[in-house]
């Protein structure tokens, strides 16, 4: 077993938002269309009816403008079973993610059957669509397929249509979790925050100092040296006064985003600058780190709440225009 103090450091993450895009004239009429519980295909130059409809044709490259209504009943092309959903997956209990050939359609839609069990579903059975309750002009208004009879295909909807447009926006929910495993290098440097000391590689060949630290140098390619405890005091480069909100924002604005150069290092990092106000932060100012208390402490920068100026005579220009 590797020993604690050189074991790889991970952690869980999860990155999730809101992704809200305007649709556009042929993706407005599809959305418009699920919500009225109605499949809207686009006409392709070559004369095959695509669902989901492009907004440009594959061939010609002309943007779609030629929609034609299809039948919400299909048979499956192909199939793979999902034994065990993930989270934010159109089922949270066993299914089968299909490409379904629906009536009309010329262009197979990857979708959700729900089957009950892989015994249950087979290539060229006939599916239905099963609509959301309440429907808002979004891709989940059709919320899954189920099997249907094995009958002959229903009349399928004739007639081309303009579409109604009305809904144009469309916002997405977005979420990736994963495991970070950190290098030895950065567990090294996770270590020493929670010890209240921060830890750089330095390069053999060319002696750059980088914090957080690197397994390799990006200049010479050389692996790096072993840890060096830097001083917690530095020199703010370049910064940023932040005076909009955002979601999420645990700071009030304004206030400053900047690059700080520890003494001793090559590499400016990013972090905040408190204790002053925003408009009195400037180029080449010393600041020092406020560490949170040790009971706080975690292997992340966060360990580190901010720096604030020392009160000491601004750093020349010349020592640190190579770092900006």
């Amino acid at each position: 077993m590797t020993p604690p103090s050189t074991a790889v450091l991970h952690q869980p993450l999860t990155l999730e938002f809101d992704y809200t895009r305007s649709l556009g004239p042929v993706l407005s009429q599809y959305m418009s269309g699920l919500a009225a519980k109605q499949v809207l295909g686009a006409v392709l130059s070559d004369g095959r009816v695509a669902v989901p409809p492009p907004e440009y044709d594959p061939v010609t490259h002309e943007q779609i403008s030629r929609m034609r209504p299809v039948s919400d009943e299909g048979v499956v092309v192909t199939w793979s079973w999902v034994a065990e959903p993930l989270p934010d997956q159109p089922l949270d209990h066993p299914f089968a993610f299909a490409l379904v050939l629906l009536d009309g359609a010329d262009v197979p839609l990857l979708h959700a059957v729900d089957a009950g069990s892989p015994d249950a579903i087979r290539t060229g059975m006939r599916v239905r669509a099963r609509w959301a309750d309440e429907r808002v002009g979004s891709v989940r208004d059709l919320a899954s397929f189920e099997p249907a009879a094995d009958t002959a295909p229903g009349p399928v909807p004739t007639g081309e249509t303009s579409g109604a447009e009305g809904i144009t926006m469309t916002s997405t929910p977005v979420r990736l979790a994963y495991d970070y495993a950190a290098s030895p290098e950065e567990s090294a440097f996770g270590r020493g925050l929670k010890e209240g000391r921060i830890l750089a590689q330095a390069c053999p060949v060319c002696h750059k100092v980088y914090v957080p630290p690197r397994g390799a140098c990006p200049v010479d390619g050389v692996p790096t040296k072993d840890p060096i405890e830097l001083p917690d005091t530095g020199i703010v480069t370049t910064f940023c006064i932040v005076n909009v909100p955002f979601l999420g924002q645990r700071i009030t604005p304004p206030y400053v985003s900047a690059y700080v150069l520890l003494d001793g290092s090559d590499i400016a990092f990013l972090h905040l600058i408190l204790g002053v106000d925003a408009s009195e932060v400037r180029m080449g100012m010393r600041v020092k780190a406020v560490w949170r208390p040790e009971g706080e402490r975690s292997y992340s920068m966060e360990t580190i709440s901010h720096f604030e100026p020392t009160g000491e005579p601004d750093a020349e220009y010349e020592t640190y225009r190579r770092h900006l």
